[in-house]
């Protein structure tokens, strides 16, 4: 028997988020676009992901009000894709879907270690300040390598997010 392809006969506001972000590639492009990852080739290159699935994800994703595709350059025409608010209110679902991961699906070095900009102490599982009591705004943490992450990546976007970075500020990756 053959899965359905939506699920429609849901009712669950869980499936209709899953309706948007559940395919597979999808979350992990809304990572990226977190992380500043902004053009097309740069997802290409990071991800791994075949060109028409990126594609598709982004198109999605922009049709959806998570990402919003900008020109930055017009000769020849490029564009790039940037967070939404819409797209910012993921960020606590990426960050505790990336804690549970850390804690039952890896040796338990982390490959990057999050913290709150203002005050600088490391995010809970869902992205909040433990000394702040409060949900970290995305634009307010700052992104570290942590012990896990390979210190010399092969592509260009993985050399970029080496350095410590604030979330949604652009990446400046070398060519490849």
């Amino acid at each position: 028997m053959a899965l359905g392809k939506d699920y429609a006969t849901q009712e669950c506001s869980i499936a209709r988020a899953l309706e948007v972000v559940g395919e597979r590639w999808t979350l992990l492009v809304v990572r990226d676009a977190l992380f500043g990852v902004r053009r097309y080739n740069d997802f290409l290159v990071h991800l791994g992901i075949p060109r028409a699935v990126l594609a598709s994800r982004l198109q999605a994703l922009t049709a959806a009000g998570i990402l919003e595709k900008r020109r930055y350059q017009e000769s020849p025409p490029r564009e790039e894709y940037v967070v939404t608010e819409r797209g910012k209110q993921l960020w606590p679902t990426v960050r505790s879907l990336g804690a549970w991961g850390l804690e039952h699906l890896s040796d338990g070095a982390p490959l990057r270690v999050f913290r709150h900009v203002t005050c600088g102490t490391g995010l809970g599982p869902v992205g909040d300040c433990p000394t702040c009591r409060i949900l970290v705004p995305v634009d307010e943490v700052e992104m570290l390598p942590g012990p896990g992450l390979d210190p010399e990546p092969v592509d260009p976007v993985s050399r970029a997010l080496l350095s410590p970075r604030r979330l949604l500020q652009p990446i400046v990756a070398d060519p490849v």
